[in-house]
């Protein structure tokens, strides 16, 4: 019997699809030949899915502790939403665009019932729309073909007042049709006799949910290979010097992006809108899909630094994953080269501490930030064909990104790690590694330095107001990440409240950095508090030296 499109249709939906992706999983990595032949499709969408699955289980538990039921909205926002954030691959995320466009129809539904027959005609047609708006260049006979196929099939249900499993049929069958016409319109599929592997995931996605409504599970395999052989099919029709893909067929990408780069992103419209001009002029198979503040971004390219750093600059990325293409199919790594790190420190005293750990150091002096010129003299200073540059202060973000820039003009591959302070600066430098790859190196600093919480004590020079309220002049200010947290009547007080509230949410490590006229006996004091009040948490201190603030701490 036909089941409703309600909250328990979602869940079903999804325990149906995850059974179906896990079967037909390593059939669909074995016909993975676009657009990189690296045979992880069915992996990527199985793994998609997993955490949309999960999601929407969270979300039935969450429902049941306060006592309520989910509705529709709730369920399918859950399943995209955890789509959103396990996507995996470049037929994964927009398999999770494909549902976040579903979401934004069911969810309202303004012109039927949110679980009618109708609605779910408008949530395909527009998760079709949807996909095609997140891939930079669409290419036909794709997941992205058989998505619209799926949508013009499901219009095509002539009875207007169809159950919804009526419809999740028509859009399955239609969506199947489509598929076996790919190698007809990828030429690299034709030659390898098979049909598009992220097709094939969508294909089991929607028969899941045409079982789910419908309540009879077919649990049919997808059909691999196309219909008839095509003239280029046997033997691949190209000579066996070539390189070749996971199906033994010529790799039309060989040469291609040596990585493929995913991170999540907490960035605005107008931001992402640049940040997608910017991957398309670095890469391919380039994916951004999302919405709301958050989104998932998915690039091929060659300096993946490069396209973490895009990131930054856009917003907030995390959960950033790096792969390098193995295999004769892709381009090499290029051979490592020297490198060298370039840091902004506030005292001569970090200057020295950062020179000894290899690093090329800028001091500064308060109220005199450096020119791009400056720190572009530095980046060539260090004579290195690679470089990280840390700015430790978000006033420098913008000048240090143009620094970055015209360093790449001449011939020096560049990454920004985003430093807000010289703490978060020692945290990157402590595990930067020259004798890992370049890209490996530049996630694990920027890891290190977005895991440090960084706080700065200063004197109030006047009145004012803060978010801690009004200070005098004289007062000592706690700032916490670049926002007066206390204020408090001398340095050892403050300096104790501040690492109090920072220590709160955890840590294992606190930083020390004293300016020149901070005593030792601080130190002593704060290594002491920390000692017997945090187990397990040790202190390092540091002497920042002339010009330094007076007192940085960094907890990690």
């Amino acid at each position: 019997m036909p089941y409703p499109l309600d909250a328990a249709a979602v869940r079903t939906w999804c325990g149906l699809a995850l059974e179906a992706l896990g079967r037909e999983r390593e059939r669909i990595d074995a016909i993975n030949v676009y657009p990189v032949a690296d045979g992880d499709t069915g992996t990527n969408l199985y793994l998609t899915l997993e955490s949309a699955a999960r999601a929407v289980e969270a979300a039935f538990d969450g429902h049941a502790a306060a006592g309520t039921a989910p509705g529709l909205a709730d369920a399918i926002g859950a399943m995209a939403h955890g789509a959103l954030l396990g996507a995996r691959g470049n037929s994964g995320t927009i398999v999770a665009q494909l549902l976040r466009g579903m979401t934004q129809v069911l969810a309202v539904a303004p012109d039927a019932g949110p679980g009618s027959a109708d609605a779910l005609r408008q949530a395909l047609r527009h998760a079709a729309a949807a996909g095609y708006e997140a891939v930079a260049h669409p290419v036909e006979g794709t997941v992205l073909s058989v998505a619209t196929a799926a949508a013009a099939a499901a219009e095509r249900v002539a009875d207007r007042t169809a159950e919804p499993a009526e419809v999740a049929r028509a859009a399955h069958q239609g969506a199947n049709d489509a598929l076996q016409a790919t190698p007809g319109q990828l030429a690299v599929l034709g030659r390898a006799g098979v049909v598009d592997a992220g097709g094939c995931g969508l294909v089991a996605l929607l028969g899941a949910l045409a079982d789910a409504l419908s309540g009879e599970v077919t649990a049919a395999p997808v059909a691999l290979r196309a219909d008839a052989p095509l003239p280029e099919a046997a033997g691949c029709g190209v000579p066996g010097g070539e390189d070749r893909g996971a199906d033994g067929c010529a790799d039309p990408h060989a040469g291609g992006p040596a990585f493929e780069v995913i991170y999540l992103l907490e960035a605005g419209d107008a931001s992402v809108a640049r940040l997608r001009a910017r991957l398309d002029r670095l890469g391919d198979s380039l994916v951004v899909v999302g919405g709301d503040g958050l989104w998932h971004v998915h690039v091929h390219v060659d300096d993946a630094g490069a396209a973490v750093e895009a990131g930054i600059e856009a917003g907030r990325p995390y959960r950033i994953r790096i792969t390098h293409f193995g295999g004769a199919t892709r381009a090499k790594e290029p051979a490592m080269a020297a490198r060298a790190v370039v840091t902004v420190v506030p005292g001569a005293g970090l200057a020295g501490l950062c020179a000894q750990a290899g690093a090329t150091p800028v001091p500064v002096r308060p109220g005199e930030p450096p020119a791009s010129g400056e720190l572009v003299q530095a980046i060539r200073q260090a004579r290195a064909r690679e470089v990280m540059l840390l700015p430790n202060d978000p006033e420098l973000r913008h000048t240090a990104a143009a620094a970055a820039e015209q360093a790449r003009t001449e011939g020096v591959r560049v990454a920004l790690i985003p430093t807000r302070s010289a703490v978060q600066g020692l945290a990157a430098l402590a595990v930067h590694e020259p004798g890992r790859s370049f890209d490996e190196d530049v996630v694990a600093m920027t890891a290190a330095a977005g895991a440090t919480r960084y706080a700065e004590l200063a004197v109030a020079e006047r009145q004012s107001w803060t978010m801690a309220g009004v200070c005098q002049a004289g007062d000592v200010l706690g700032l916490i990440d670049g926002d007066v947290a206390v204020i408090g009547p001398d340095l050892a007080r403050t300096a104790t409240t501040v690492l109090d509230r920072m220590l709160s949410a955890g840590g294992e490590m606190v930083t020390l950095v004293l300016g020149p006229d901070v005593p030792d006996s601080l130190a002593d004091r704060l290594e002491r508090h920390v000692r017997e009040r945090y187990l397990a948490v040790d202190t390092v201190v540091y002497e920042g030296g002339e010009n330094a603030a007076p007192l940085l701490i960094g907890v990690e």
